[in-house]
């Protein structure tokens, strides 16, 4: 069943675990993911890009996820890092149940406009929002974000924004980083900022940017010629204590297109005949599945659904 962003993360609030919510470009990742849920009984955040709008579909994707969310499973369809204001309000009258409208590269007084103006949008249509405060250094999906605008939230700031914009979610800037070559040596979070946000801040919050590249799908997409030896993440042990700390939702994106191209490098380095995309695609798919139902584990939702 399709639910709201708010209601699965209030829950998981409440509960102190986190849930998990895999960006998805296609029908193989989102049955990868689906499975994993329905595997382990966790609530399933799906998220689509602008990025993986363009390459899809909103109307594809759409109707995808409604097929995915006919179990008993709550399933959550949200658009990510949302940018454009006209396709966000597509979004949300074309059946979206959550959207995210990202302003963390605006003015800190346009941010707040612009995120007002996409939840009083949302109010109207019962979809919940997510908003940013402070940049997240990296790749978000088409847009590149430099180290020199990678400003981490301000806990004052953040109760101020929370206040004024009326947002059901705040994703916090405390570290991380978007895609895969994101780190030199081992990352850690500002748990402390992290705490005085808690604190301060009563909505559920969110971190971006927390991949952490398993470390045997990694060697294993090396050895099947990927380049992507120097690829790093966020520990486990960040993740842990993000989530002890307040973090209710954990954006996962770059494991899994590791783990689908990891699969399908192997798949055709093994058998250079093969000319059926079933036998490509699925490992790929029993590949994420797998590292999807890490993450859930990871973040404590099993068997919460």
């Amino acid at each position: 069943m399709i639910a709201s962003l708010k209601q699965i993360l209030v829950k998981a609030q409440r509960g102190k675990y986190a849930v998990p919510a895999f960006n998805i470009n296609d029908l193989e990742i989102l049955e990868a993911v689906a499975r994993a849920a329905e595997r382990l009984k966790s609530p399933l955040i799906v998220q689509t890009s602008e990025g993986a709008i363009e390459y899809a579909g909103m109307e594809y994707l759409v109707a995808a996820v409604e097929v995915a969310a006919k179990s008993k499973l709550p399933v959550v369809l949200h658009f990510d890092h949302g940018k454009n204001l006209s396709l966000l309000h597509q979004a949300i009258n074309s059946g979206y149940s959550s959207v995210m409208f990202d302003g963390s590269l605006l003015p800190y007084e346009e941010n707040v406009r612009e995120t007002k103006k996409v939840v009083d949008w949302a109010r109207k249509r019962g979809v919940s929002v997510e908003a940013e405060l402070g940049a997240i250094k990296g790749v978000e999906d088409l847009v590149s974000v430099s180290a020199r605008e990678a400003i981490l939230t301000n806990p004052p700031q953040a109760v101020d924004f929370v206040h004024k914009t009326g947002c059901d979610a705040l994703a916090v800037a405390i570290g991380t980083s978007h895609g895969a070559y994101k780190f030199r040596g081992n990352p850690k979070l500002d748990i402390e900022r992290l705490k005085k946000i808690r604190r301060m801040v009563k909505v559920p919050l969110v971190l971006h940017g927390a991949s952490g590249v398993p470390r045997d799908i990694l060697k294993m997409a090396v050895e099947c010629g990927a380049d992507i030896a120097d690829a790093k993440g966020v520990s486990d042990a960040e993740i842990k204590k993000a989530i002890k700390n307040g973090i209710c939702k954990i954006n996962i994106d770059t494991d899994l297109r590791l783990a689908f191209t990891a699969a399908m490098r192997c798949a055709l380095k093994k058998d250079r005949k093969i000319i059926d995309p079933r036998k490509i695609l699925g490992p790929a798919m029993d590949l994420m599945t797998e590292v999807a139902e890490r993450k859930m584990q990871l973040c404590g939702s099993v068997g919460k659904a």
